[in-house]
């Protein structure tokens, strides 16, 4: 009786039908990579602001003073009342210009000088209640909401709450699509994704901004879920092709991103540019079949064979009439539980490390994008360019991880990720270039593990696990995305380069846990726990081999 395997194989396992799915699903990568760092853009602090009262905004209106000139006759000093040093942007505090119109007659306060109504030219400061006035070309939720001073920790929430509702998702949303299907869930992501992101681009005010940019990460916590459709209609043989490529319409959603925010000159529009294509993923209901393999463990084995015929017929392919027969176990239609990743040995080893590499791997990778906006530059251009580096990253995992494995590479990237934050730490500022060239590796090396860990998660679980135990792992990278924010700009606050070091040291441990994975090279993706426990240990010579099917397994 011929596996599911080995009936993929008969019917095409990288054929025409894998290649047009493969591609639509990609996409979704692209637009996840817009959520994900989009807070870059819809949140990119303006370099000038400042406090602006009643009598201030009066006084301008009828002077007719430009931005520039506001600021220059009544934004105080930094810190304290002006100096001859130099004016400050009075961010915080503004003067208390209605004291001059309190005890003069109207209008005293000049056009040319309005400090001149003060003894000394020293009026009093109080701080800021009456809104802020900036000076920039685009619009973001800073202006929008005032997310500066006092309200400037909001900003950081803004990117934790996306995270959370990305972790609510996975454990809720991952459930469910190892239950009630793939695409099912996949599309309910989609069109809860354009909804809430709709709402989020016309958000009246900041608590309902908050609460919907997390239901937003709630739905596309499910990303996760056509990256399992992907490995689930392919053979063994191209999975790493595919786990790659995927990894690679998510660094071009980041290239893509700097263009979209540089010529949308308000937040809302940019939010909406970057929603909005999610409501075409909807038409894959009609291009998209649900995963043979997962129907086959839910006791649906004429849908399954139905579509492995039509991938069949699409690729030029034909399944002769002795693969009918379906049956399964009673393992693999039972409903997952976080409790079967722990259970067996095998299980809870490669569900701990691989937790742990996931939270590194989001800590490390979002610090270091967001660590671009604490050296300053060009944030277009250096957003763009940190997105080409993560280019040949994928190369170098095609090139490496059928010649050696998947844990080397993985383990290689992880301390070469680690060992480039620390040097990066201590290398003196007065030689750039060796500063740069260090901390590209950094991003080049994190940005490989980051891949490499899709590709093996997905490879250890067994089916019915597979998008479950996926998602709960990947659970702890959208944890890791709620605590970088505020670990890089607290630790940062104390010494610039002290990240740097608590990244180092995650990439280093990482880099030697994932060496006690099992290799799983060339083999067959495991149908059930049992599968998994007999996959060969990190020292033995059988990987590469590839695995014969369980009587256990699904069969057809």
């Amino acid at each position: 009786m011929p596996s599911f395997d080995e009936a993929l194989q008969r019917a095409g396992e990288f054929g025409r039908f894998q290649r047009r799915v493969f591609l639509l699903l990609c996409l979704t990568g692209v637009t996840f990579a817009f959520l994900f760092v989009g807070v870059v853009f819809l949140g990119s602090r303006p370099d000038r602001y400042w406090c602006r009262g009643p009598s201030a905004a009066a006084l301008a209106e009828r002077c007719g003073w430009s931005p520039e000139e506001e600021w220059n006759r009544t934004a105080p000093a930094s810190p304290g009342p002006a100096s001859p040093e130099g004016r400050g942007d009075g961010r915080c505090q503004r003067y208390l210009l209605e004291a001059a119109n309190a005890s003069a007659a109207p209008g005293a306060l000049s056009c040319a000088d309005p400090l001149a109504a003060f003894p000394n030219r020293s009026a009093p400061l109080v701080q800021c209640r009456d809104g802020w006035r900036y000076a920039q070309a685009h619009s973001t939720i800073v202006s929008e909401f005032d997310l500066v001073c006092v309200n400037a920790w909001m900003l950081d929430l803004t990117q934790a709450i996306l995270n959370l509702g990305f972790l609510a998702g996975a454990f809720t949303l991952g459930y469910a699509a190892d239950r009630y299907g793939r695409i099912v869930i996949y599309l309910l992501s989609c069109f809860g994704v354009g909804v809430t992101g709709v709402v989020v681009a016309f958000a009246p005010n900041f608590p309902v901004f908050v609460i919907f940019r997390f239901l937003q990460g709630v739905f596309k916590g499910t990303w996760m879920t056509c990256y399992v459709i992907v490995t689930e209609i392919v053979g063994s043989k191209q999975r790493r092709i595919v786990g790659i490529v995927i990894q690679m319409f998510f660094t071009l959603g980041i290239i893509i991103l700097p263009g979209i925010a540089y010529f949308i000159p308000n937040w809302q529009g940019i939010q909406l540019a970057i929603t909005l294509p999610n409501f075409l993923f909807l038409l894959y209901y009609w291009v998209v079949p649900e995963s043979p393999r997962w129907l086959i463990t839910r006791k649906k084995g004429d849908k399954a064979l139905k579509i492995l015929r039509s991938i069949a017929k699409c690729n030029g392919k034909y399944l002769s009439p002795n693969y009918s027969e379906i049956t399964v176990t009673d393992e693999e239609v039972s409903n997952p539980s976080f409790v079967d990743l722990v259970r067996t040995p095998q299980m809870r080893k490669c569900t701990l490390i691989l937790m742990f590499a996931w939270f590194t791997s989001a800590v490390v990778y979002q610090g270091l994008v967001m660590r671009l906006g604490i050296i300053g530059g060009n944030l277009y251009i250096d957003f763009f360019i940190s997105g080409v580096v993560e280019l040949p990253g994928a190369l170098l995992i095609l090139l490496t991880i059928e010649r050696f494995g998947r844990r080397l590479p993985f383990a290689a990237s992880n301390v070469v990720a680690g060992v480039a934050c620390l040097v990066t730490a201590f290398l003196p500022e007065g030689i750039p270039w060796l500063r740069t060239t260090v901390a590209t590796l950094g991003r080049l090396g994190i940005t490989m593990a980051f891949e490499i860990v899709y590709l093996v998660n997905s490879e250890l679980y067994p089916t019915t696990l597979r998008n479950f135990g996926v998602s709960l792992c990947s659970g702890l990278c959208d944890f890791g995305g709620i605590i970088a924010p505020f670990l890089l700009f607290r630790l940062a606050a104390i010494w610039l380069e002290l990240p740097l070091i608590i990244f180092g040291t995650l990439a280093s441990v990482c880099g030697a846990l994932v060496m006690l994975l099992p290799e799983t090279k060339g083999i067959a993706l495991p149908e059930t726990v049992d599968d998994v426990e007999k996959l060969s240990s990190p020292h033995s010579c059988k990987c590469g081999r590839k695995k014969k099917p369980q009587v256990s397994s699904s069969h057809l």
